[in-house]
């Protein structure tokens, strides 16, 4: 095997990109590394010739395999599929977070920590020292606006 022969670079290209597909797993690797090999035979065939109608044979059988093959090697190969919430005020709202800095009395603006990050934040027009606990309502603009959080007494049975 010469390896200044264009079949045989083609043939170890390919090869080389099949078993890559164990590194990067994903289906595409090996569908390149496929063409290659489709091209190194035709190569050796006779029915390429030369740099120019190889890598238009490797490009067009490339296309080929990744639209006809592509969702068979996701399901062998799967993948991390899940969705996340896309509804930033579904995550704060209802939330129990620490006040840093005086809220209230009225309009004044005091500051909250929420996941790790500190917010400004209003009240309802009543004054919530700094250390207290107070429940998210809702956001407006990059403000959250809160309550005091009162902990409810567990029922006890009659």
């Amino acid at each position: 095997m010469e390896f200044s022969n264009p079949t045989s670079i083609w043939l170890i290209v390919g090869l080389i990109l099949m078993v890559a597909e164990i590194i990067v797993p994903g289906g595409i690797v090996i569908l390149l590394g496929a063409a290659c090999v489709i091209v190194a035979a035709a190569l050796f065939a006779g029915i390429v010739d030369g740099a120019t109608q190889s890598f238009t044979l490797w490009f067009i059988t490339s296309i080929v395999l990744l639209l006809s093959f592509r969702h068979i090697t996701q399901k062998m190969i799967g993948g991390d599929a899940h969705v996340d919430n896309t509804d930033e005020e579904m995550d704060l709202y209802n939330q129990i977070v620490t006040v840093k800095a005086d809220i209230g009395p009225g309009e004044h603006e005091g500051r909250v920590t929420f996941s790790g990050t500190e917010w400004p934040a209003l009240g309802d027009g009543t004054e919530i020292k700094s250390g207290s606990k107070v429940r998210i309502i809702c956001r407006e603009n990059i403000g959250l606006i809160v309550e005091p959080y009162v902990e409810s007494e567990p029922e006890t049975p009659n």
